[in-house]
C-alpha cells in the first residue's frame, strides 16, 4: 500500500486524503460531503480514502491520531491538515488555496 500511497501523492494533480474509520460516526458523516466537494471540483483533486485500521502503518506514519483526517498533498508535499468535521465549503475553499 505505502508505494501505491507515495505514487499517488506524488502527483502534480492536488490529493486529499481522508484517514477514517467504519466505526466512526463523523467519518460515515464526511462521506457525502466528499463526494459534494469531488462533483463540485472535479479533477481539481483526487480524493481517497484510507481505513486507519486496515492501514494502521500509514496512520502511524501521518501520526493520525483521530479520525477523521484530512491532509491534502501535492507534488508528495503536505501542504494542508486537519482532523474533524469539515463542510463541502471549507474543503473546496481549501482545494481552491493551494490549486
Amino acid at each position: 500500500m505505502n508505494t501505491k500511497f507515495n505514487e499517488l501523492i506524488n502527483q502534480k494533480q492536488l490529493v486529499l486524503v481522508d484517514f477514517y474509520a467504519d466505526w466512526c460516526g463523523p467519518c460515515k458523516m464526511m462521506s457525502p460531503v466528499l463526494q459534494e466537494t469531488k462533483s463540485e471540483v472535479k479533477d481539481d483533486v483526487k480524493i481517497i480514502k484510507i481505513n486507519v485500521d486496515q492501514h494502521q502503518d500509514l496512520a502511524a506514519e501521518f501520526m493520525v491520531r483521530g479520525v477523521p483526517t484530512f491532509l491534502l498533498f501535492k507534488e508528495g508535499k503536505m501542504l494542508w491538515r486537519q482532523s474533524g468535521v469539515l463542510t463541502k465549503k471549507q474543503l473546496i475553499d481549501i482545494i481552491n488555496q493551494h490549486k
